[in-house]
């Protein structure tokens, strides 16, 4: 199971159809965040600009509307603050997007929401802290709350909110990080199969989501992922089951196959690459919209005993503890495989 590109949409809002977010990467941003955003950046040789609050100066509380203030004077107020702020110390952001902001009247059709996928299938494993996670961890929550509800700590608003993520409402655990890590690793080994909701969108009112319906085209298929120097692969044939399939059997992929991604993305100062040259073949995908994920497996028996022969170990010990899998048509008594 993986966060997919409807989960993005219906989830976030984002957009997940149009143009990639891609384009140049350069060694510095100096020159583009001197004139279109004023700041002044330190160091020659920079793609980060300094922050503290960022998303505070965007849409802080002392940016409400005062009594009796025009609204010209209302966005020169607004505008100075966030200069103000933007420019103090703070933690880095990254520049790569900038050049795509330049023209706000094109902004709208990129392809944001797979910018965030890409972003944060990339991110996962960067953290070296057993209680952080990188990326947009809200879209990983709600996407857990549908998917395997039985993990689920938020609570409920009313129906009908869109995107979803306005639907929930977290809550707060007094208990350590540590702690909540331990009982969600334990929740997770142990989660039956039967309460994975594989299509927990069945029954919303797409109507009231008019990007997931642009969105569609895209779903259920092998497609590059792309936000400029960040190109993954969403190989939505390995999690097939998401779709509402029965799982073929498939070949484990290795990082000797061919559809490995052109270069690992890096942060920090980089040379200047033009991304649509250096992965045409991965936009020439894109814009293709894929391939589309089809199954011919009567049942997902087969490909449980190839991912069991896969995973286990040849002395025959489980590489983790044993989760649910539902026993075939033709059993009456439940199996247990050990899976990774």
């Amino acid at each position: 199971m993986v966060p997919t590109l409807e989960d993005v949409v219906r989830i976030t809002g984002l957009r997940v159809d149009g143009q990639a977010v891609t384009g140049t990467t350069y060694t510095s941003y100096q020159e583009l965040v001197e004139r279109l955003l004023e700041l002044e950046v330190r160091g020659e040789r920079s793609s980060l600009v300094g922050r503290t609050a960022l998303q505070a100066s965007l849409g802080v509380a002392s940016a409400r509307h005062r009594t009796g203030e025009g609204q010209a004077e209302y966005l020169a107020r607004l505008t100075e603050d966030a200069r103000a702020v933007l420019a103090e110390e703070g933690d880095p952001v990254g520049c790569r997007c900038l050049p795509l902001l330049e023209y706000l009247s094109s902004v709208g059709n990129y392809a944001w929401g797979v910018a965030l996928l890409a972003h944060l299938f990339d991110s996962l494993g960067t953290s070296s802290r057993e209680t952080d996670v990188a990326g947009f961890f809200s879209l990983l929550q709600v996407w857990a709350y549908y998917h395997l509800p039985s993990l689920g700590s938020g609570v409920g608003r009313r129906r009908g909110i869109v995107p979803l993520l306005q639907r929930w409402r977290f809550c707060r655990d007094e208990r350590s990080l540590r702690r909540q890590v331990t009982l969600i690793h334990d929740a997770l080994d142990t989660v039956p199969f039967r309460h994975v909701q594989w299509t927990p969108y069945v029954g919303e009112d797409d109507a009231t989501q008019p990007l997931v319906e642009r969105g569609c085209p895209y779903f259920g298929r092998d497609i590059w992922l792309h936000c400029f120097n960040t190109v993954v692969p969403l190989h939505h044939r390995l999690v097939a089951g998401t779709l509402g399939l029965h799982q073929e059997v498939v070949e484990f992929p290795t990082r000797q196959r061919s559809w490995e991604r052109p270069g690992r993305s890096f942060r920090g100062i980089q040379q200047v690459t033009d991304w649509i040259v250096r992965v045409r073949e991965q936009l020439d995908d894109w814009e293709r919209r894929g391939k589309e994920v089809v199954s011919e497996a009567a049942s997902d028996e087969d490909y449980f005993r190839a991912y069991a022969r896969n995973l286990t170990p040849r002395d025959g010990s489980p590489r983790s503890r044993a989760s649910s899998i539902p026993p075939s048509s033709s059993e009456t008594t439940s199996r247990r495989w050990w899976i990774s």
